[in-house]
């Protein structure tokens, strides 16, 4: 059976959510937030039915979370909040919610959209956690007109062994740069290896690095 998350801090709601659901799904629920993205990461639900309104971390909060993290952006949220309004509905939606539902909740539409959305969900791509993260970096190398660059970008997402962002220079796919962390005199990080190249109509153009040799001064340990 495929596997839902419910997330709520109202155990009477996670109890009405068992018992419409647990017919046709593997249920595992939790009030406590933090708890909640342990169990994300470590379950790997295949659907997220989230409240908004929580101690400690809000739905939103979790809701950016979970659609930041590698392990887990690709789980479809659903938001079963008593919060109504289109702000609201139109910032879960930036978030990475896939579908809002108001308390009380239409059993008989909920359920429809599940099915409807896990049919054509996307499977995990990646088995490394990648953080989006602005970390500001020095690339140093050679293009593809075999002329030395160095440059500063900033990250728009980080793992234990890698990294994407932008970059002027053109570069060619395999191409070996070192990386230097722009903090503290640029600490030397290791050489990172182009793994994935995106171009585009921009002045910059996004590379996927994967290090092949690291120092040891890394943002991620």
């Amino acid at each position: 059976m495929e596997k839902l998350l419910i997330i709520d801090d109202e155990e009477p709601v996670r109890r009405l959510l068992r018992l419409n659901l647990a017919n046709r799904y593997t249920i595992i629920d939790t009030g406590d937030p933090e708890q909640a993205l342990a169990l994300a990461m470590q379950d790997k639900p295949n659907a997220i039915l989230l409240d908004l309104g929580m101690p400690k971390f809000s739905g939103f909060e979790l809701c950016r979370t979970f659609s930041s993290l590698t392990s887990t952006q690709l789980i479809p949220i659903f938001i079963v909040s008593g919060e109504a309004g289109a702000a609201t509905k139109a910032l879960c939606k930036e978030l990475g919610a896939i579908a809002y539902f108001e308390k009380p909740i239409d059993f008989d539409v909920l359920t429809t959209r599940l099915a409807s959305v896990l049919r054509t969900a996307r499977p995990e791509r990646r088995g490394e956690v990648r953080v989006r993260l602005r970390v500001t970096l020095k690339l140093r190398g050679m293009d593809i007109h075999k002329k030395l660059f160095e440059e500063v970008s900033t990250t728009e997402n980080v793992s234990l062994s890698g990294f994407m962002c932008g970059c002027t220079a053109l570069l060619e796919k395999d191409y070996l740069v070192d990386v230097s962390l722009a903090r503290e005199g640029a600490q030397f990080a290791g050489k990172a290896r182009i793994i994935h190249r995106e171009r585009n109509q921009t002045p910059y153009h996004r590379y996927g690095f994967r290090f092949e040799e690291k120092s040891g001064v890394w943002i991620l340990q």
